[in-house]
């Protein structure tokens, strides 16, 4: 638990600017939501799944011991993060951030914008429940 809860501490504290902080990122955009699913389908839905409900068992281990993709559709844990989290998290992943890192989480700054990111938050959130999605909104401003 305790490796967990230092990943996250480096993600939010790592010393990475991003190119933008205009959060909350919303899900008002139908033009959003589009190219959002268009590049989640590209990069995240080989591990999270076309339906964003992650791995089967996602909260076991996989074959090689590694954690498993968590489910985005607001099912897991990914609302209890921030935009400005989250959208670290898909951009530099964890194995740019953590040094001898194992785990499957690869960054995709190198393959997808920062709006393109914010795109795919904003289709992952289109699958959330307005009380979750509610409730992020305030927790990301």
């Amino acid at each position: 638990m305790k490796k967990y809860i230092f990943i996250f501490f480096v993600l939010f504290y790592a010393d990475i600017g991003l190119a933008h902080s205009h959060y909350p990122i919303t899900r008002d955009s139908l033009e959003a939501i589009k190219n959002g699913k268009v590049l989640y389908n590209q990069y995240c839905a080989s591990c999270h799944q076309p339906n964003l409900a992650g791995a089967a068992n996602w909260q076991g281990l996989d074959e090689d011991g590694h954690r498993k993709a968590p489910p985005l559709n607001g099912t897991g844990h990914t609302w209890h993060h921030t935009d400005e989290l989250l959208h670290r998290m898909i951009k530099y992943g964890f194995v740019k951030l953590i040094k001898n890192y194992e785990g499957k989480m690869m960054g995709f700054g190198d393959k997808i914008s920062d709006e393109g990111i914010d795109n795919i938050l904003s289709y992952i959130k289109s699958y959330w429940k307005d009380d979750i999605y509610e409730y992020h909104l305030e927790m990301s401003k």
